[in-house]
Formats: structure tokens, sequence, C-alpha cells
């Protein structure tokens, strides 16, 4: 059975702006939606809903249900939940990616950097194209940056003598996004009328200390609320192991990522795809 890690909302909301910006830029990429001034929209792994909101930004008039399968997340969401100003409706529901299968149609799926928690999440597209309205869109993000220092010396750690018992396999969970080639050809051999698929990656500037957004080490700040979520996870209530884990991996990703005059530079690629479906399904 696949684990799910336990979340901690304001811990993935940290460094907030330079996580929302692949999610302007995918935004950026979708125009017409069939449904209109009110298109009715999925957020497949909404999170905390902070990406959700941007949605309704977009699309005031929008009926959005975020998905996502972590009651911390939901429970993050909730308040953001009910009548938008542009006079739509926002809503949060439970579900996994892994065995999703929408029981309407959409006028827009939408994932956020939530795919690479998925095995074999290519494989649903199907599904999840086939319950879009035709001339509607299917988009998503995910990180590309799996062979990076953060996630390769995770993957050492954990596999080290002092860790395989207890964490193998952990830091190399993550292993499940394609390649852009791969997305594309997936989709258009689905038949998708339009693929848009490209990378980017972002060379950010994290800064230590300063309203919230780092501490002295901000890499591994960031990677608190994502990639080392499984870890810390199956070391809950072991205070002591986790300590000596992290202050471990603390150092490590020091020496990858030593802090600059200005911040400390932590490269991030990511892959975007936007797929519209035929306008008249066949």
């Amino acid at each position: 059975m696949r684990e799910t890690p336990t979340w901690d909302p304001g811990q993935y909301l940290r460094h907030t702006t330079h996580r929302t910006r692949p999610f302007h830029d995918l935004l950026n990429r979708i125009t017409a939606l069939p449904g209109g001034a009110a298109p009715r929209i999925a957020d497949l792994g909404c999170g905390p809903g902070n990406v959700t909101l941007l949605l309704a930004d977009r699309w005031p008039a929008a009926r959005i249900t975020g998905f996502d399968n972590s009651p911390q997340m939901l429970a993050a969401a909730a308040p953001s939940a009910g009548p938008t100003p542009g006079g739509g409706e926002l809503d949060f529901r439970h579900a996994d990616a892994a065995g999703w299968t929408p029981e309407e149609r959409f006028d827009l799926i939408v994932s956020n950097a939530a795919l690479q928690w998925v095995p074999g999440h290519a494989d649903r597209f199907p599904d999840w194209l086939g319950r879009i309205t035709p001339g509607g869109v299917f988009a998503f993000q995910v990180p590309g940056n799996f062979d990076s220092p953060s996630h390769t010396l995770l993957t050492g750690l954990c596999e080290s003598a002092a860790w395989r018992e207890r964490l193998g396999g952990l830091g190399a969970r993550h292993g499940h996004v394609l390649e852009p080639d791969a997305y594309l050809e997936r989709l258009t051999t689905l038949g998708c009328a339009e693929v848009d698929v490209w990378e980017t990656t972002y060379m950010q500037l994290l800064q230590a200390g300063g309203a919230g957004e780092g501490t002295e080490d901000p890499v591994l700040e960031w990677v608190k609320g994502t990639a080392l979520r499984p870890v810390l996870t199956a070391l809950e209530g072991d205070p002591a192991a986790t300590a000596e884990f992290v202050g471990q991996y603390r150092e490590l990703l020091r020496e990858a990522y030593p802090p600059g005059p200005y911040g400390t530079v932590f490269p991030f690629r990511r892959i975007f795809a936007v797929a519209r479906t035929a306008a008249h399904a066949s």
C-alpha cells in the first residue's frame, strides 16, 4: 500500500511566493474554457487551497472543487470554502489522485505539484481526459528536479547503513515524473487536439530569516514542506531519531547549497503540460 505522508500546511506555505510562481505560469498558458464565464473546475491535489483561490481569481464565477487526500491540508483549505466574491462556489473534498475518477464533467482539471506523489499517474490520464468537456483543458505542473542534490543526498542518506532498515526507499519514492517528451507523446496519443509541454528551471533565491520566509537553513526548510515529509512521517514519535537524521541531512545541504551574499540559490526544474481535448467528442 502506498504510504501517505503527514503534511504540515504551515511548513508547506513557507516560501509561498516561490511555490506559487509555477502555478501562475501554468495558468498563463490556459486560454478560454468551454464553460464560458462560469466553468466547472477541479483542482487535483489542492493542498491548503492557496492556489485553488487563484483559480477563483482567474474565473470569478467558476464552480471549483479542490481534491486532496491529506486531512491536514483539507483542514487548512476548509475556511476558504463557500461562495466566492465573483458569484462562484468553492468547495473541498477528500480524494486520492491514484484512484480518483471524476463523477461529473469538468471544463478544466488542473494539478499543481501533486502528481509526482502518484506512481503511474500518466496511466490515469485517459480516465481524466474522458471526463473533460469537449474543448476543455487538462493542465498540470510537476517538479523535475529529482536528480538535484536536495533529492540525491536525501536518497543516499536514507539508503546509508545507519538508516536503510528504517528509511530505505523513502528518499527516492518520488521518481514517478516523466520527461517532457514523454508527456507530450502520451497526451498527443490520447487524442488531445492541442498539447503544450515545456520545462523551466527557476533560479530561486532563498533567504535566511525574515518574515517567516526562511531560517539559517532555507533549503532544509523548503524540503521539510515537501520531499522530507515521508521521512518525517516515518520517524514521527521518535524525536531523537528525527533530530539525528535532520541534523545529518542539514550538514549535507549546507555543503551542497552554500549561502551567498544575497541568499541561497536553489535551482528548481519544473515540467508543465496544457492539453486541450477535441472540441467534439469522437
